[in-house]
């Protein structure tokens, strides 16, 4: 039986960990998490937040996800695409999901991302 998410994982290009960094960390608020050796060795880097797990993982021939996404939920919306807008992501208000207020943005190698909070 599924019992929950773990984590999910994105995919990015080769050399991409620092801006990865600055994002997921500057700009999201979330915190890197040590990746075992085996798998530090192939690059990419992995965040928390709370419960949120998610990793990026290098990929030769990337290509970001354009539809594909996770969907994070967050408290305190508002304040929250307003820190995002502050630090330079781009923040695309939605109102097409009944009951919650959305916004979508994208990491720095292009990843959709989505930002939710029931109503």
């Amino acid at each position: 039986m599924l019992a929950a998410v773990d984590h999910v994982q994105l995919a990015a290009p080769p050399g991409a960990e620092d801006r990865l960094r600055a994002y997921y960390v500057g700009v999201l608020g979330m915190t890197e998490v040590p990746k075992p050796p085996v798998l530090a060795a192939r690059g990419g880097c992995w965040f928390t937040a709370g419960p949120v797990q998610l990793h990026l993982g290098v990929e030769d021939d990337f290509r970001p996800a354009r539809k594909a996404h996770p969907g994070l939920r967050v408290t305190g919306i508002t304040a929250y695409a307003a820190r995002l807008d502050a630090l330079g992501a781009v923040v695309t208000w939605d109102d097409d999901l009944p009951g919650h207020r959305r916004f979508y943005s994208e990491d720095p190698v292009g990843n959709r991302l989505e930002f939710l909070e029931p109503r």
